[in-house]
C-alpha cells in the first residue's frame, strides 16, 4: 500500500490550522447580527458583481465570437484570393496556349486554301478542255455522218449508172471525203477520251483540296472561338480576383473593428474582474467573520483532489464529470447541474456524498468534509477570488510540502531514474520522496534532495551542472516538475503540478527551455529562467513517457504509451509526423546527433531508428530478452539502451551492429546514463542497485545500493 497517511495528516492538520473543522463552521455569529446582516448584504454585493462579471464575459465571448467569425471570413477570402491567383494565371496561361494554337490553325489554313483554289482552277480548265473535245468529237460526227451518206449516195449512183465516168469520179471523192471525215472522228475522239481520266483526277484532287481547306478553317475556327472563351475566362478570374481581394480587406478591417471592441470589452471585464474580486474578498471576509465562509482552494478542492479526481477527470471522466477544475466542476455531466449554487439538497454531487454512493468503492468522505462542501454550496459555490475557473485544483490547492524520505530505508526501493552531472563526479538517482547524490568515484552518499513526490521518473542536470530537473508524481494523484540547486539541494523553482505523474524532462540544448511529459497525455514546455508554461501539445492518446530536443532546439519528439512517437514543431507545438513502427508501448526516444535520426524504444523488444521526414523506418535492433525503456545517443554516434533482460548494451548508430553488453545486474535494467567526460556508464536496476561502468570496454568499476541507511539483513547458517 502507498504511504497516503502522511498526506492525509498533512491535509488534516492544514484543515484545522485554517479552520474548517466541523466546530468551526458550526460557530456562527448569531449572537452578532450586525455581523450576520453584513455578510448577506456582501453576499449579495458579491452575487452582483458576479452577475455583472459574467455578463462582461459574455459581452467578451459574443466580441470574441465576432473576431472569430470575420477572422473564418478572411481565411475563405484569402482561399478564394489564393484560387483567384491560381484561375487567373490558368486562365491566362490557356489563353496564351490557345491564341497560339488559333494563330498557328490559321496560318496551317492558307495553304490549303491557296492549294484548294489552284486545285479548283486546274480542275475546270480540265473539265473544260474535256467538254471542248467531247464538242468538238460531237462536231466531227455530224459532219462524218454526212460524208459517210454523201458517200453512200454516190455507191448506189454508181451502181445505177456503172459506166457514167462522171458518176465514178464523184463516188470516188465521197469516199475519201468519208474516209477523212472518220480519220478526224477518230482522232477527236481519242482525244477526248484521253482527257477523261485527267479531268476525274483533277476533279477529285480539287474536292480534296477543298475537304481538306474546309476542315482547317473550321479548326481555325474553333481555336479562335476557345482563344476567345479563353479570354473571357481571363476576365472572370481576374474579377473573382478582385472581389476576393475586396473581401478580404474588408474582413481584415471587420477583424480590426472587432478586436477593438474586444480590446473595450476586456478592459470593461478586467475593470468589472478587480470590483467583483473585491467584493469576493469582502464576501470572504464577513463570512469568515460569521464563522461560515469555506475557501473552494484551501478546503473543498483538496478534499476534490484526493478522493474524486482519480475517476473524474479529463482522460477517465466517468459518468462524463470532469472534476479537473472548477469550471469543470459547475459544467456538470451526465446527471446535468451536479452543483446547484446556494441549493445544497438540489446539488447531486451533495447528494452522493451524503449517501455515500461517491467516491465509489472506496470509505466516504468525513463529516467534516461533507460539511465543507456544503456549506461551500450554501454560499453560492463561489470560486476564491482572483482565481481562474479554468486553473487544474492540483495547481490552486495549498502546495503542501511532500512527506520526508525515510531516514533509513527498510529495503531497496526500484532506481527509476539516474543522471550524472556534466563533470561525471556525481551520480544523481530516483529515491523515495527524494532525489539522492552519489560520489561516483566511490559510491558516497553526497546529499539527499527531499520535498520530492513519491516516485521520481527523470532526472536531468542542465549542461552547466547548475540545476537539477526532476520529474516526479504520487500515481493518480499529483504530478510535479522541480527545480533544485544540486549544491545545495535548495528547491529554485516549482515549475509544474499536475493530477497525475509526470515520467520525462528534458533541458534544450541551448538550457533556456526545459520540456516535460505526463500521464495526463501533455507536453509542457517552459521558460527556465521565469517558469512560465510557454507551449502545451495535447496530441497524444496515452500517458506521454519519454521527450528529446533535435540539436537544433526546433523539435521535440515523444515516446507514448499510444504506441506512437510523434514529431513536433518547438516553436508553435505543431504536429509534424507520426511514426507508428513499434505497435507496442514506446518508451524512450532520443536524436542522433545531427538531428537526422530519431531513435525509439518499446516494449516490442526492439530500437527502431527511423527518418523525421518521413517517418520511414530506417532499421530495426534487436537481440533484446525484454522490453527496452531506455535509449541515448551520444556526440560521438554511440548508442546506450537499458532493457527488463537485466542488461544495458551499446550499438553503432552508423549500421545498428552490437558493440558490448553490460551484464551483472539481476534485476530489470530501468534507468541508464552516459558521460561522455569520464566515458562511464551509470545503470539502475528495480531491485535498488546501481552500477558504475567503464563504458569503452563494460568493466564494472563500482557497485552499491541506492537507499540510504538499508542494511542488507545477515543470514544465519543452519545448524
Amino acid at each position: 500500500m502507498r504511504p497516503m497517511w502522511r498526506l492525509s495528516l498533512a491535509c488534516t492538520l492544514w484543515a484545522l490550522v485554517n479552520g474548517i473543522s466541523s466546530l468551526a463552521m458550526a460557530q456562527t455569529a448569531a449572537a452578532d447580527p450586525a455581523a450576520v446582516a453584513k455578510a448577506e448584504a456582501a453576499q449579495k454585493s458579491a452575487d452582483d458583481a458576479l452577475a455583472k462579471k459574467k455578463a462582461a464575459e459574455a459581452v467578451v465571448a459574443a466580441e470574441q465570437a465576432k473576431v472569430k467569425v470575420a477572422a473564418q471570413a478572411l481565411a475563405k477570402s484569402k482561399a478564394d484570393e489564393s484560387k483567384a491567383n491560381s484561375d487567373v494565371a490558368a486562365a491566362e496561361k490557356a489563353l496564351t496556349e490557345k491564341t497560339a494554337a488559333a494563330n498557328k490553325a490559321a496560318e496551317d489554313a492558307k495553304p490549303l486554301a491557296k492549294t484548294a483554289a489552284d486545285t479548283a482552277a486546274a480542275a475546270k480548265a480540265a473539265a473544260d478542255a474535256k467538254a471542248a473535245a467531247d464538242k468538238e468529237v460531237a462536231d466531227q460526227t455530224v459532219v462524218a455522218k454526212a460524208t459517210a451518206d454523201t458517200a453512200a449516195a454516190a455507191k448506189v449512183a454508181v451502181e445505177k449508172a456503172p459506166n457514167d465516168k462522171a458518176v465514178a469520179l464523184l463516188k470516188t471523192t465521197a469516199d475519201a471525203v468519208a474516209t477523212d471525215a472518220a480519220n478526224v472522228l477518230k482522232a477527236v475522239t481519242d482525244k477526248a477520251a484521253a482527257l477523261t481520266k485527267p479531268a476525274a483526277d483533277t476533279a477529285a484532287a480539287a474536292k480534296d483540296a477543298a475537304d481538306k481547306n474546309a476542315a482547317a478553317q473550321k479548326v481555325a475556327a474553333d481555336m479562335a472561338a476557345a482563344a476567345k472563351a479563353a479570354e473571357a475566362a481571363v476576365a472572370t478570374a481576374k474579377t473573382n480576383l478582385m472581389k476576393s481581394q475586396e473581401a478580404a480587406k474588408a474582413a481584415e478591417a471587420q477583424i480590426a473593428s472587432a478586436k477593438g471592441e474586444v480590446d473595450k470589452a476586456l478592459a470593461a471585464l478586467a475593470t468589472v474582474a478587480n470590483e467583483t474580486n473585491t467584493a469576493l474578498k469582502a464576501s470572504e471576509e464577513a463570512l469568515t467573520a460569521i464563522g461560515k465562509h469555506v475557501s473552494f482552494a484551501k478546503q473543498v478542492a483538496p478534499v476534490f483532489v484526493k478522493r474524486c479526481l482519480a475517476c473524474h477527470n479529463a482522460q477517465t471522466a466517468k459518468g462524463r464529470y470532469n472534476m479537473d477544475s472548477y469550471l469543470g466542476i459547475m459544467k456538470g455531466g451526465e446527471q446535468g447541474d451536479t452543483v446547484i449554487p446556494k441549493d445544497a439538497d438540489g446539488s447531486n454531487l451533495h447528494a452522493v456524498l451524503v449517501d455515500g454512493s461517491m467516491p465509489k468503492d472506496a470509505d466516504p468522505l468525513t463529516k467534516d468534509e461533507i460539511a465543507a462542501v456544503k456549506q461551500w454550496i450554501l454560499n453560492g459555490a463561489r470560486l476564491d477570488a482572483g482565481l481562474k475557473p479554468e486553473s487544474q485544483l492540483v495547481t490552486i490547492i495549498p502546495k503542501l510540502p511532500q512527506p520526508p524520505a525515510p531516514v533509513a530505508y527498510r529495503v531497496p526501493i526500484p532506481v527509476t531514474a539516474v543522471a550524472f552531472s556534466p563533470d561525471g563526479n556525481t551520480v544523481a538517482s530516483s529515491g523515495y520522496h527524494e532525489v539522492v547524490l552519489w560520489n561516483a568515484a566511490d559510491g558516497k552518499q553526497l546529499r539527499r534532495i527531499g520535498n520530492v513526490a513519491e516516485r521520481t521518473y527523470d532526472i536531468e542536470f542542465n549542461k552547466e551542472g547548475t540545476l537539477l530537473a526532476v520529474a516526479a508524481g504520487t500515481p493518480g494523484q499529483q504530478g510535479e516538475v522541480k527545480l533544485f540547486n544540486p549544491a545545495d539541494g535548495a528547491l529554485i523553482r516549482d515549475v509544474m503540478t499536475t493530477s497525475d505523474s509526470v515520467f520525462s524532462v528534458a533541458f534544450s540544448p541551448d538550457g533556456k527551455r526545459l520540456a516535460a511529459t505526463s500521464a495526463d497525455r501533455t507536453i509542457r514546455v517552459f521558460n527556465v529562467e521565469t517558469g512560465a508554461q510557454e507551449l502545451m501539445i495535447e496530441d497524444h492518446a496515452d500517458w506521454v513517457m519519454g521527450i528529446a530536443w533535435s540539436p537544433d532546439g526546433a523539435k521535440l519528439a515523444s515516446a507514448s504509451r499510444d504506441k506512437t512517437s510523434k514529431l513536433f514543431d518547438a516553436k508553435t507545438g505543431d504536429s509534424l509526423i507520426t511514426f507508428p513502427g513499434h505497435n507496442e508501448v514506446v518508451y524512450g526516444v532520443s536524436f542522433s546527433p545531427d538531428g537526422s535520426q530519431v531513435l525509439t524504444a518499446g516494449r516490442d523488444n526492439r530500437i527502431r531508428v527511423w527518418n523525421p521526414a518521413n517517418a520511414q523506418q530506417i532499421r530495426e535492433i534487436g537481440g533484446f530478452g525484454a522490453e527496452v525503456y531506455h535509449v541515448f545517443v551520444s556526440a560521438d554516434g554511440r548508442i546506450f539502451s537499458c532493457s527488463a533482460d537485466k542488461q544495458a548494451r551499446e550499438h553503432k548508430l552508423a549500421d545498428g551492429a552490437a558493440v558490448r553488453a553490460f551484464p551483472g545486474h539481476n534485476d530489470w535494467v530501468y534507468s541508464v546514463a552516459f558521460n561522455p567526460a569520464t566515458k562511464k556508464l551509470v545503470t539502475g536496476s528495480w531491485d535498488g542497485e546501481i552500477r558504475i561502468w567503464n563504458a569503452d570496454d563494460a568493466k564494472g568499476l563500482l557497485t552499491f545500493t541506492a537507499a540510504p541507511g538499508y542494511v542488507a539483513p545477515t543470514t544465519t547458517a543452519a545448524k
